[in-house]
């Protein structure tokens, strides 16, 4: 198999990859066309099927497909050029090489979690924790596997788990730092603040936003969660769960980043910092990882979740 990661302009190659997504487009001379995203456990490229009559089998978006291809370059992008497709079989994959995880180990990030609850001491707050973290096999089991987003960050299995512990870590250094912040507020609010989207996002392969998600969206979902889990707690402050949902509710920092509050709470600020942090340099670490398709540059390119073209530092 020929990882995405490894394809290079002017290969020609056989291999199977996942269809996340194809459309039936027109050429402007009135000529139908495929045009796909494909992808692997390393990375996605586009495709494209410019001839439609011979070697093209039937496959719908979502299948696993075998292609041969000319690796080009379209506009600084690399993009399979297909000459011959047919659905795969099962058993000429294996869906691990599509998935792509987390570089850690997803029991010990799922441990060093339960550490991080045992630090909680509020009662209401560790059994609110302990009720969404470990009592729920079945959405602990999903929870370990989801990803944090579709495409910006942490877009891996297990990339929701890595990325609320970094948070944790990130406001557990702001605790020691400035000690006017409420240990157990910010900690359950950094384990939880992103816990909507096991419904905003669905489980790979697809990967992808849902109905609800787009629709309501991880913020609001999310908050819900929690409200439902307090209700059940006997004698939970009506004033500490309005603080811990404000917290949930703001961690975008800013209503232009789909936070339906801005953060009026010390730890509601920390926590946003804490979020944007962790999603920026991980995001900067995935492009780094990406490498480039620029030739001799050492520029990787545009990002839009910087909004600048961006390069690694020298060395």
């Amino acid at each position: 198999m020929r990882f995405i990661k490894e394809l290079r302009e002017g290969d020609m190659i056989s291999s199977i990859y996942l269809c996340k997504d194809k459309k039936t487009l027109q050429t402007k001379a009135g000529k139908n066309y495929y045009s796909m995203q494909l992808h692997d456990k390393t990375g996605s490229v586009d495709g494209k099927v410019w001839d439609l009559s011979n070697g093209i089998g039937h496959f719908e978006s979502m299948d696993y497909i075998q292609v041969d291809a000319q690796v080009v370059s379209f506009q600084g992008a690399l993009q399979l050029n297909i000459r011959r497709v047919r659905k795969a079989e099962e058993g000429e994959y294996d869906p691990v090489d599509y998935m792509p995880c987390s570089k850690r180990n997803i029991d010990e990030m799922y441990n060093e979690l339960l550490e991080m609850i045992a630090t909680v001491r509020d009662e209401h707050l560790h059994k609110l924790l302990e009720m969404v973290f470990t009592e729920d096999a079945d959405f602990i089991k999903a929870f370990k596997m989801h990803s944090a987003a579709k495409t910006m960050h942490h877009n891996f299995a297990g990339g929701l788990l890595e990325h609320s512990l970094s948070v944790a870590r990130l406001c557990e250094f702001y605790v020691k730092r400035y000690p006017v912040l409420n240990h157990d507020l910010l900690i359950t609010a950094a384990l939880c603040h992103d816990i909507g989207k096991m419904s905003e996002i669905s489980s790979f392969p697809e990967n992808d936003y849902t109905d609800e998600g787009q629709l309501i969206g991880h913020i609001v979902t999310g908050t819900i969660m929690l409200d439902e889990k307090i209700r059940q707690i006997d004698g939970f402050p009506v004033k500490l769960a309005n603080e811990l949902k404000h917290c949930i509710l703001s961690h975008h920092g800013e209503l232009e980043y789909g936070s339906p509050k801005k953060p009026a709470l010390i730890e509601a600020v920390a926590l946003a910092f804490a979020d944007n942090t962790d999603a920026k340099l991980e995001g900067f670490i995935e492009l780094l990882d990406g490498g480039n398709n620029n030739g001799n540059s050492e520029w990787l390119g545009f990002s839009r979740m910087f909004e600048s073209n961006v390069r690694p530092t020298s060395r």
